[in-house]
């Protein structure tokens, strides 16, 4: 019997300040329609998802200012790198996304890109904005935690 490999992230982009800048209330899996070179891109992790965000217009759901790379081997087959995605979502998904998005201070973000079952999927976080203070309060939890652990790791 073959050996299982080892359980590893299987995040090919992670968005790591969006829980730092945003309070996330609830997440959503979603597929994203794709091109063949911008899947092969997605696969070869040349994805940056740092300023996504995803809007509602006439019961879509599209992600923008994500930018997906350029193929390299997909000479006239590339497409713009930044252009907007539908997401692949339920009616009622969408629905509820779209009534979170007309809420003030509330945005919907990309948290991370991943694989499933050769599928490209994104996980999205709604997320109401933090305060300056609150950002300062995240930090100084961290750097107790931390210091904690160094303490009970002696």
């Amino acid at each position: 019997m073959a050996k299982k490999k080892p359980a590893q992230d299987p995040a090919l982009a992670q968005n790591r300040k969006a829980r730092f800048n945003y309070a996330i209330e609830e997440t959503v899996e979603a597929g994203v329609v794709l091109t063949g070179t911008e899947i092969k891109s997605v696969r070869a992790g040349q994805i940056t998802i740092g300023d996504g965000f995803v809007t509602v217009n006439d019961g879509q759901a599209i992600l923008t200012n994500v930018n997906i790379a350029s193929y390299e081997n997909g000479n006239q087959f590339n497409v713009d790198p930044l252009r907007n995605r539908v997401l692949l979502l339920h009616k009622k998904q969408i629905a509820r996304l779209a009534l979170f998005a007309k809420e003030p201070g509330v945005t919907i973000v990309p948290l991370k890109v991943y694989m499933k079952r050769g599928f490209a999927k994104v996980l999205l976080g709604v997320g109401r904005g933090k305060k300056q203070y609150d950002k300062r309060q995240t930090i100084k939890k961290r750097d107790q935690e931390r210091d904690l652990n160094r303490r009970f790791k002696k």
